[in-house]
């Protein structure tokens, strides 16, 4: 007997979620034998992002049931079943913490759709449950809602089921009571981090650090690591031992920091790729008209005047931006198909592969978007309250980060450099800076020169 189960909770800090929808479907291999479904009013705030996703707001909850008040019927329904979920991990991390608030300790065997769904169809281009039942073909509605994605789960369960033909995946995979709840030196761990911005450390029993990353909020990605499904994330709650962190603040540096350090430290889980990080550039070149040619270009090597970008879309997008800016005439730009012009179902013009500015404007946008020949301090948040960050280029090149006081003014490059931790400069790092530069408007930007400035 199968309990196939979706929640959706609140958001926030890990433990402090709660459910505020849940649906049952009660399944015998063949039939749905029971359902249950029902909003829950939480007694906590909704995270913003939780609302949108779902649509659900504290005003639809305020004559929903409390969980004490569904309690048991969820007992009745998954009684004797193993509860089916994707994702199980979390819906019954979810349960379990619900129940224990009201000190009864719920205990059932979980089944993840994801693992077997991995398994079974490995060939599968994504395992999230929306483009999993889209590429199968299963109908589904009301995603992002208890009883949409049940229905879909469930029917994507008939599927797996019928995969396995021989029933040893199912045998395999079949959790344990105790899986998807954190050891108590898991638990110890998670509530020892703090929830900042920064870098964290995951070491075996050795010490040694096994994988290393940045994160906005380093609670919250730990815990991750700790009650996800995948491989990685097995190997790590297998062997970390300890976790570790150092506060950085900015996420520009979080994201230095990371590409820095795994280049050094080689972490045993994180993969080193010897490629660039880009794949394009939009090369700036003057043909002698008193005009510049932007044009988009693949990319194994930096050009000394250039943008780079992770995608062929991206820096489309951004000559869409730049056109738009400037009202560029569309006669002006060739279209994006590599084969010839593309145009859209009017005939006109699409996103332009090539653009033609004039010699100013052309100039005006490398100089806005470019760190060719800078010497500039990027100034962002720092680790605490009175304390801000700067990340220091020079010559176009980055040199390192640092800290200071507020109320320190830094415009100095020797006071700048006795503060700095230098970072080695590369093709990625200045693809770094200029892709935070093209998408972040909260960075101070400061001129840095050889002399005092006031």
């Amino acid at each position: 007997m199968y309990a196939i189960l979706d929640i959706e909770s609140t958001g926030g800090q890990y433990n402090e979620e709660g459910i505020m929808e849940i649906a049952i479907y009660r399944f015998d291999g063949q039939e749905i034998t029971d359902r249950f479904m029902s909003l829950v009013n939480p007694e906590r705030e909704i995270q913003p992002f939780v609302a949108k996703l779902t649509g659900i707001h504290t005003k639809m909850l305020r004559t929903a049931p409390k969980f004490h008040e569904v309690a048991k019927r969820i007992i009745e329904i998954t009684e004797g079943a193993i509860l089916v979920a994707h994702n199980a991990q979390f819906d019954y991390r979810i349960l379990r913490t619900e129940f224990r608030r009201l000190g009864y300790d719920f205990q059932r065997k979980t089944l993840c759709t994801v693992d077997l769904s991995k398994k079974l169809l490995p060939e599968a281009e994504s395992h999230s449950l929306g483009k999993l039942v889209r590429s199968l073909g299963i109908p589904m509605s009301d995603r992002h809602r208890a009883n949409g994605d049940a229905l879909a789960t469930l029917k994507l369960f008939k599927l797996l089921l019928t995969k396995d033909a021989d029933k040893t995946i199912l045998r395999e995979v079949v959790r344990n009571a105790e899986h998807g709840e954190l050891s108590s030196n898991q638990l110890r761990m998670v509530s020892e981090l703090p929830a900042i911005t920064g870098i964290y450390y995951m070491h075996n029993k050795e010490g040694e650090i096994i994988f290393l990353g940045k994160t906005k909020d380093i609670q919250k990605r730990v815990n991750q690591h700790f009650t996800n499904t995948g491989e990685l994330a097995r190997k790590l709650q297998k062997e970390t031992k300890k976790v570790s962190f150092e506060p950085t603040g900015s996420e520009l540096i979080a994201v230095l920091k990371e590409y820095a350090e795994v280049k050094k430290i080689r972490p045993k889980y994180n993969p080193i790729s010897k490629k660039n990080v880009f794949s394009h550039a939009i090369r700036f070149s003057a043909n002698g008209d008193g005009c510049i040619h932007l044009e988009i270009v693949q990319q194994k090597e930096r050009f000394a005047k250039s943008l780079t970008f992770n995608g062929q879309n991206s820096a489309r997008s951004f000559l869409e931006k730049v056109r738009t800016h400037y009202t560029i005439s569309p006669g002006n730009a060739t279209g994006f198909s590599l084969s010839g012009e593309s145009k859209d179902v009017n005939g006109a013009r699409s996103t332009p592969n090539h653009l033609v500015v004039d010699g100013e404007i052309g100039r005006e946008i490398l100089e806005k978007y470019s760190l060719h020949q800078k010497n500039i301090a990027l100034f962002d948040k720092g680790r605490r309250t009175g304390e801000q960050s700067f990340v220091l280029i020079m010559d176009g090149a980055l040199k390192g980060y640092g800290y200071a006081e507020l109320n320190h003014q830094m415009h100095q490059l020797t006071t700048l450099k006795s503060l700095l931790t230098p970072i080695q400069s590369d093709a990625n790092t200045r693809y770094i800076l200029e892709s935070y530069l093209r998408k972040n408007n909260r960075f101070k930007i400061r001129e840095i020169t050889h002399t005092a400035q006031s």
